[in-house]
Order: C-alpha cells, then structure tokens, then sequence
C-alpha cells in the first residue's frame, strides 16, 4: 500500500484539518443510517447506525469504530460507508456512550481501552449478522476506536476469529501518554484540546447532573488539556487510579504482539497526535499484524486528489481492501 499526499496540501495539520472539513467523503448522495438501540447489560444503552440500503445474502458486515467525539457523520466514518456500498458491503457503525446525540444512562461514558464494550458489541454484531444470513464480519476502528479495537484483539487472542476475520486500526493512539504528551502542547493545545474539551465539557457536567457527586466539578472546569480531563473524569469512572494508569493500562502498543487474528495497523509519521517515535516497530508486534506507516498522512485525512477540494475515499479503499482480502 503507497500513499502521496497532494502537493497543495502540504504537513501534518493541513493534512488533517482539511481532510476533515473539507474534502469529498463520498460520491453521489450522502449515507442513509437507520438507528438500532441496543440495551447494554449495565442497564445503559448505546444507539449503531447501519447504512440503510439492501446488500446480498451472504455479503460481509463491516463495523466501524469512530474516534476521540467522533459519530456516523465523521468525515472518515461516511468515506467508510461509502466504500462498503461500492463493495456490496453491509456496514455499520455502534457509537460509543454519549456520542449518538443522546446524552447516556450510566454514571460512565467511554475510554481508549475500552475492549470489554468493544467485545460485547462485536459479539452481538456477529449474532445478529448470521441470523440475517450474513457472511463474515470485518472491523476497523478509527483513532480512540483503533486503540480500543487493537486492546479487544489482543485480550480475545485466538478466540477472536471466532467473532471477526479480521481487524484494522486507522490513526489510533497505541502509546496514549505519548499521544496525550503531543495534543496538550503548541498548535495542537490551541486548535484539537481545545476543540475537544469543548464537547467533552458539556458532556460530563450533563453526567454531574445526572449523578451528583460523581467528580469535582471546579477541577473539570479548570482542566485545559486532556491529561487533566482524564484525571477528573475519565480515569476515574472507569476504574482507573488515575491519568498515569489509564494510559499505562488502556495502551494498545504493549499489546499488539498477542494479537492472533489477521490484523492492520495504521500510521502515518506526520500524524500531528502521535509522534512517529512512538510507533510500533516491526518486531514489537506479532506475525499477525502488519504495519503501514507512511511518511504522510495527518490524523486520519490522507486526502487526495489533484486540486481543491480533494477527497478521502483513498484510504477506505485501502484499508477497507485489505481487510476483504481476510474474509
């Protein structure tokens, strides 16, 4: 797999930023989703949107995993469905807790390792699909959603081909401390914290009301990186001692080496989140996983195309691709 970045869109930032407001997702109209709502046994909920359109019998399921706020509507996650419906796909995409829309009922939301919400769903997924009289199921995940995906992978080992015939990671933050370390300093405090914190806010002082008590509130309202928002909110709803510990313990890189089902892992070295130091080598990982790191990229953009307003369906394919080749 190659990947050249167009000459107007030179650098990380521009790479990503573009990819993301900009360029075409998809050609022809937009994806039409329909809402499933499925019960989780804490007695929450999460909403998954399929694309709503037929596919033939026995046709794969390709579940997409968004990023750090992302949804159905993320530039990469329509690039994706637009992809899957070229193929004769069927495609879907579960959003992590709180980020449907629709504010969640449990005193949790969602985090970078979060495999065991990543097997209950991919579980189901697989249930549902073959009663359907669909074929095999295929998964990647996207940023946050890469790094979740690559932790349930490692943790199924040799029982995750069971569920999935393979498995690919886009842009995801394998070393969370030093992606963390990266986003909270210069351009990239200023332009991506500060637009995530601004929905993630709200979103946890929306949890407060809902459970009074559940954090400091003075301490969330003061963080200014992430870091810190994990240290209030994160880390600790979801059983972590602290923002040391969930980043230590939600790492999927430590991992990658116990993966035993087919698996893609996605970098590019000019990623503005993720120093390239921090990528996995080659022979920190198992012979499952292939890496593909390229020298650009952004986070997830990979835009393409020869003049303005350029378009992302590249690296779908790309990845998308491979991962039918496992089916």
């Amino acid at each position: 797999m190659d990947y050249a970045a167009p000459r107007w869109l030179p650098g990380g930032n521009l790479q990503t930023i573009w990819a993301a407001l900009y360029a075409r997702r998809f050609d022809g109209p937009a994806p039409v989703y329909r809402r499933e709502r499925w019960p989780t046994p804490d007695g929450d909920f999460i909403d998954v949107d399929f694309v709503d359109a037929p596919v033939p019998g026995k046709a794969p399921l390709l579940v997409l995993f968004h990023g750090l706020e992302g949804s159905s509507r993320s530039h990469y996650a329509e690039a994706f469905a637009a992809f899957a419906a070229a193929q004769g796909m069927a495609f879907a995409v579960p959003h992590f807790r709180g980020c449907s829309g629709e504010l969640n009922l449990a005193p949790r939301a969602y985090h970078s390792g979060d495999f065991e919400e990543i097997g209950w769903i991919l579980a189901r997924m697989r249930e549902q699909h073959t009663l359907k009289g669909g074929g095999p199921v295929l998964a990647a995940g996207v940023s946050l959603g890469g790094n979740a995906l690559m932790r349930w992978a490692s943790e199924a080992g040799e029982t995750a081909s069971g569920v999935v015939s393979a498995v690919a990671s886009v842009c995801a933050p394998l070393d969370l401390a030093a992606g963390g370390e990266a986003i909270g300093k210069g351009f990239n405090k200023l332009v991506y914290t500060r637009m995530f914190l601004n929905t993630m806010k709200p979103k946890a002082m929306a949890k407060l009301a809902q459970f009074p008590g559940l954090f400091d509130r003075d301490r969330l309202l003061a963080a200014r990186n992430l870091y810190d928002f994990d240290d209030v909110f994160t880390a600790p709803l979801h059983g972590f001692r602290d923002t040391d510990d969930y980043w230590s313990r939600g790492s999927a890189k430590p991992h990658l080496a116990s993966i035993r089902v087919p698996a893609l892992v996605v970098n590019a070295r000019n990623d503005p989140f993720i120093p390239a130091s921090s990528l996995p080598l080659p022979g920190q990982v198992g012979a499952h996983v292939t890496l593909w790191q390229p020298a650009h990229g952004g986070h997830v953009g990979f835009p393409m195309g020869a003049l303005p307003p350029g378009h992302v369906r590249g690296m779908p394919q790309r990845v998308g691709g491979w991962l039918a080749r496992h089916v």
